[in-house]
């Protein structure tokens, strides 16, 4: 919890820093890198949060595995190792993510369904969400077979679960009462 809460201050920082250099695209690219890198590898977790690796070795091999990056997320990002802060980088990263698409009026979401939706699905759930929420609406999809079918949908701290493993998980606390 403790290390969430610094990841969003770190984040909001430096989403500050990027707005007054007027550099936030480039800085979301350089983030989402960080972001990908860490979800598909398991290894860079875990040399991020190594301490038998010292802070210059991390900082070297983060700018070879991350090249190009801007100055000021080159930067941020050696100041963050410098101080131990490395195990913490991709929630950052992440937070930094959620901030700018905030930043910008765009809410994020998950749509799990039992099976991949079809197109005509998508449009319907997405013009029946977009009319209750005030922004941009950006979904992701997730399937998950357990559901059975129907769907479930988390926004923020909001939950639709119009699942059928829902409904006969309460149609079986019904008939137990």
């Amino acid at each position: 919890m403790k290390s969430t809460k610094s990841a969003i201050r770190y984040a909001k920082a430096l989403l500050e820093m990027s707005i007054e250099q007027n550099i936030i695209d480039v800085i979301l690219f350089d983030m989402q890198r960080i972001v990908t890198m860490a979800d598909g590898s398991k290894e860079f977790v875990i040399f991020l949060n190594s301490p038998v690796v010292k802070s210059d070795k991390k900082i070297l091999i983060i700018d070879k595995l991350l090249p190009k990056l801007q100055p000021l997320s080159s930067a941020f990002i050696s100041l963050l190792t410098k101080n131990g802060r490395a195990p913490i980088l991709h929630f950052i990263a992440s937070g930094f993510v959620s901030l700018v698409e905030q930043h910008r009026g765009i809410v994020s979401g998950t749509i799990t369904s039992a099976v991949a939706l079809n197109e005509e699905s998508r449009k319907k759930i997405l013009s029946k969400l977009s009319a209750t929420i005030q922004g941009e609406l950006k979904l992701t999809e997730k399937i998950n077979p357990a559901l059975i079918g129907g769907f479930i949908i988390t926004i923020g701290d909001k939950q639709i679960d119009a699942s059928v493993s829902q409904q006969l998980k309460n149609l079986r606390q019904e008939l137990t009462q």
